[in-house]
């Protein structure tokens, strides 16, 4: 299936310092969001109580967060699970002035018409959280070596440098985008946003292997139509693969619940992200780097050091 003719020949390099501008230009607000705004983190990674609930009938997590506003728990986060009268209730202590235990939090909540049962109650310290935002820091930094080493032995150095930049991108947008919207930030947005780095490489090796075969047959091309001519070719594919994986994350979003949804979130952003990432972003760094057909080549071993071998 083509949604795009084989011989397309859309001119994407001529905007390569346009598409470059912006790219860096959003990505400074994103670390900006990230560095003075923040994250809203969640009880995985600041500590705090959380509490499960059973009613006996439907609930709306709204009217229950209104409850417990106005019996003085600030913050409080409810999401539904399991069923539509079962929830969990998360809030940092650092939130409420009142003493929070599970069976205050069911008083707050319940009504004569729909009484509730405490089903789980703990306490989730702040050390804990520390240990799983240090634990997440370092599958980033793994994940981010791993991939350097896999397309600089696949690839060559300067195909390494550019895939890794527009993958990191691709994160810091996303992560900037949980930065300045305030939505919650959770062990399940971070595994988001891990995988969103394994959508980003993916669509930019399928780019950067065509560009690989074209340097190695179209001899007579200059390094800008080479790149031009990989994006053209593999356009088609790019757009199918990150559109079918788009419709499975959607249907995450809206039918998976609320504990799925930050992920999910994260993902439809990496999925379009990386997307126009990889055809706008990812070979003008590579005409930015000044590849060249030379650079694919082996490289010619020393005489010297021949000759001086028995």
């Amino acid at each position: 299936m083509e949604l795009f003719p084989p011989n397309s020949n859309i001119n994407f390099m001529r905007m390569r310092f346009v598409s470059l501008a912006l790219a860096i230009i959003i990505m400074l607000v994103a670390i900006g969001g990230m560095v003075f705004k923040g994250f809203n983190f969640a009880l995985d990674f600041t500590g705090g109580y959380e509490t499960e609930v059973q009613f006996s009938k439907t609930v709306d997590t709204g009217a229950l967060r209104g409850k417990l506003e106005q019996a003085g728990f600030k913050g409080a986060q409810v999401r539904v699970i399991g069923s539509s009268n079962e929830v969990v209730i998360r809030m940092q202590a650092q939130e409420s002035g009142k003493r929070i235990d599970g069976s205050t939090v069911v008083a707050a909540v319940q009504s004569a018409d729909n009484p509730a049962t405490l089903r789980d109650y703990y306490y989730v310290g702040p050390q804990v959280g520390k240990e799983l935002a240090e634990s997440g820091l370092q599958a980033l930094i793994f994940v981010v070596i791993g991939f350097l080493a896999y397309v600089w032995i696949r690839f060559e150095l300067k195909f390494a440098i550019a895939a890794i930049i527009t993958t990191l991108h691709d994160v810091v947008l996303v992560a900037g985008w949980f930065a300045l919207s305030g939505h919650e930030f959770d062990l399940a947005v971070l595994a988001g946003v891990l995988s969103v780095m394994g959508y980003s490489i993916n669509d930019t090796i399928v780019v950067f292997d065509r560009v690989r075969e074209n340097f190695k047959t179209l001899h007579k091309l200059s390094p800008l139509e080479i790149m031009n001519r990989s994006v053209n070719q593999t356009l088609s594919r790019t757009i199918i693969t990150s559109f079918v994986a788009l419709l499975t994350v959607l249907a995450l979003y809206f039918f998976g619940g609320d504990s799925l949804k930050g992920m999910a979130e994260s993902q439809i952003l990496g999925i379009v992200i990386g997307t126009l990432s990889s055809i706008f972003v990812a070979c003008p760094l590579l005409l930015l780097l000044g590849v060249t057909k030379q650079d694919l080549m082996p490289k010619a071993r020393d005489e010297e050091a021949l000759n001086a071998r028995p």
